[in-house]
């Protein structure tokens, strides 16, 4: 049975907001990328428990720790990153999550990130080196303009990097926004799927700058790819990201009425193709 998450901070800042908002959707999981306007990475000791005990006490459980490691140029020094990732290895067991959603960098200004290869990958090995021996596992997501912006590089990175501890995100609306591709399930998803433990739901129309669709009505084949899970008998999360008010390199907004409505809908569409929810 399949399980749904949310990237809550897309309804409303406020933390107890946002929980009490996926308690009243009936959704058990949430994907804390923005506490009380701040990011998950960036929170105090304090912080961190009182955003655990919000969770507990409500019944949620974390889908993954909504970091934004890796998104950052790839002439940036890579210790301090590294070091802050060992900071989202402390979170994911804090929260009592398997999981990390990560990205696979930026190029220098200017320059195409497929003459950085190497240095990504070995980037992503360093990372999956501190994971031994942990039960996380970090997961990357396909972004325009990273290493990862196709599914091709997807997939070169987990065969390349050879470790279980780094796995995918699949994302449909990031190749319609970033690639330009409107047929993901049939060019993307196979090259993928061995790979993928992860779900992000967002919808995209082909030439929308910033918004995002209700999920269904836009490019990014939404119905295709819960059949598609459906047929797999996929367990793990959809975690809802709609961007139907705005969309940025760091999240987006949708407020209430309309996460609602993109919840109901995917719950919809879910029912029609026969995945549990």
């Amino acid at each position: 049975m399949a399980k749904l998450s949310a990237f809550a901070d897309e309804v409303t800042d406020d933390f107890n907001g946002q929980v009490e908002y996926l308690v009243s959707e009936n959704i058990k999981y949430i994907e804390p990328r923005f506490v009380n306007k701040k990011n998950i990475m960036d929170l105090s000791k304090s912080e961190q428990a009182e955003a655990r005990k919000i969770i507990r006490s409500n019944g949620l459980k974390v889908s993954a720790i909504g970091s934004p490691m890796g998104k950052v140029r790839l002439n940036e020094p890579f210790e301090p990153h590294l070091d802050k990732f060992k900071r989202a290895i402390d979170l994911a067991i804090f929260f009592e999550t398997p999981y990390i959603r990560i990205f696979s960098y930026y190029p220098p200004d200017g320059e195409k990130i497929e003459n950085y290869r190497g240095r990504v990958l070995e980037r992503l090995a360093a990372q999956a080196d501190l994971l031994s021996g942990i039960d996380v596992t970090m997961v990357h997501e396909n972004e325009a303009g990273i290493y990862g912006h196709t599914a091709q590089n997807c997939a070169d990175i987990i065969k390349a990097v050879g470790s279980p501890k780094i796995r995918l995100v699949y994302d449909p609306a990031n190749f319609v926004w970033g690639e330009k591709i409107t047929d993901n399930m049939e060019s993307c998803w196979p090259l993928m799927k061995p790979y993928i433990v992860h779900i992000h739901i967002k919808d995209w129309k082909l030439g929308s700058k910033d918004t995002g669709s209700i999920p269904g009505q836009g490019d990014a084949q939404i119905k295709e790819l819960l059949a598609e899970l459906a047929a797999m008998n996929y367990d793990g999360c959809l975690t809802m990201e709609p961007h139907l008010k705005a969309g940025g390199q760091f999240g987006g907004s949708t407020g209430p009425e309309l996460f609602s409505r993109a919840v109901e809908v995917v719950r919809e569409i879910a029912y029609e193709v026969g995945l549990s929810l």
